[in-house]
């Protein structure tokens, strides 16, 4: 069985720094790309940022300059590094991955539980 496992929320001010971490584990052949989402009540679950096996990012306009995503292949795990915070990113921010279990030859997309980053002075 696969899961991803989020860490590093919480409340921060205005200004302040957090780093999210999100780690898959299981019975995994491989993981593909690797990403962030955010949602608030009653709204869409939207894109953070993304990384590819290979490294290649994006990120949403809003958090472009602000975030950086990165991974360690090794490890399974996917960072989101987030600076200058703002009161608009408080959210419950998602991990999400394209892994690739034993017993499959194309990957499935999977969630972890989501973790809340509160932004208030």
């Amino acid at each position: 069985q696969v899961q991803l496992v989020e860490s590093g929320g919480g409340l921060v001010q205005p200004g302040g720094s957090l780093r999210l971490s999100c780690a898959a584990s299981g019975s995994i052949i491989s993981v593909n790309t690797m990403g962030w989402y955010r949602q608030s009540p009653g709204k869409t679950r939207d894109l953070v940022a993304t990384i590819s096996r290979g490294g290649r990012t994006a990120y949403a306009d809003s958090v472009e300059g602000r975030f950086t995503i990165s991974r360690d292949n090794a490890k399974n795990t996917v960072y989101l590094q987030m600076n200058s915070l703002e009161t608009g990113d408080t959210d419950v921010y998602y991990c999400n991955a394209e892994i690739t279990p034993y017993g499959l030859v194309y990957g499935v997309n999977y969630w972890g539980p989501g973790t809340q980053v509160t932004v208030s002075s």
